[in-house]
């Protein structure tokens, strides 16, 4: 059995891990009302945007323009989005093994990587990372989404990579936190969108499809990155808060724990104190 000196050292300790653990908690709950609240603000738009777009362009119909068919380029590239810290769970863990696990494992990427935890991990499994933005998670403007877009948009049309995808953590509530990968580019369309463009009117462009794609297409992608990034800002906040109020659940529950044990010590230490000195008596009388 350790002895008391021990057992109080250790209660000191996970005592001071507690108060940290308490405290990253109520910043992470202060962090997620304001990234949950621009999550909310911005993922109708973010969700329209996406559909009209595919409703969009799935009646175009036959259109010769690059960002409508896959590149030659068999390489695909990857926006992932993860965070700057740890302590937050699993959620870096499960964006990682969206790719290593997930439907584009085992195919050829190049990562446009968004957070440091992500990069470090992607890193080490041998991913190669064409361009770090880490910084922008911290505070995701439109601006950033623009240019990560650009350059990503970039290499598609010199043919460095044949498809766009997006891994982020996609922001349901408080407590649901779920990873996602969304191809970006070529656009697929579900089974209903191509129903539904059968039976409407097929889009016309004016002033010409090239030119009105040239422009519509870069602002999707910046939405859809632009909404992503702050799911994933809310997600990392969430996460974080509930990690932290389980830490601090187990803390209090190890310290109960070594409270029957340090009684249970110096119990003991008072019986053989006890015993010894009744010993002593009887070794005088």
């Amino acid at each position: 059995m350790a002895s008391m000196r021990d057992i109080q050292r250790r209660r000191n300790s996970i005592a001071s891990t507690q108060q940290i653990t308490k405290a990253m908690k109520l910043v992470s709950t202060v962090k997620l009302q304001r990234t949950r609240e621009k999550a909310e603000e911005c993922k109708p738009y973010f969700n329209h945007m996406y559909a009209t777009v595919t409703s969009m362009l799935a009646r175009t119909g036959i259109v010769e323009h690059p960002y409508l068919k896959s590149g030659k380029s068999g390489k695909k590239g990857v926006i992932v989005i993860s965070s700057n810290r740890g302590l937050a769970g699993g959620y870096n863990s499960n964006i990682v093994k969206m790719l290593t696990q997930g439907e584009l494992e085992g195919k050829e990427l190049l990562i446009y990587n968004i957070g440091r935890k992500g990069h470090e991990a992607l890193e080490r499994k041998g991913y190669e990372i064409a361009e770090d933005y880490s910084e922008v998670i911290n505070a995701p403007l439109y601006s950033d989404a623009v240019e990560i877009s650009q350059r990503v948009l970039k290499d598609f049309e010199e043919e460095k990579i044949g498809e766009i995808y997006l891994v982020y953590t996609s922001f349901k509530n408080t407590v649901v936190h779920e990873p996602k990968l969304l191809k970006l580019l070529p656009v697929e369309f579900s089974d209903k969108e191509l129903s539904d463009a059968e039976r409407n009117t097929p889009m016309n462009y004016k002033p010409g499809e090239e030119e009105a794609l040239d422009m519509i297409i870069p602002k999707y992608i910046a939405s859809l990155l632009y909404g992503a990034l702050n799911e994933a800002a809310a997600s990392e906040n969430g996460a974080r808060m509930q990690a932290m109020d389980a830490a601090t659940s187990n803390a209090e529950d190890m310290m109960e724990s070594l409270e029957l044990q340090y009684n249970r010590a110096r119990q003991g230490s008072i019986t053989q104190e006890l015993t010894e000195i009744i010993a002593g008596a009887e070794a005088v009388e």
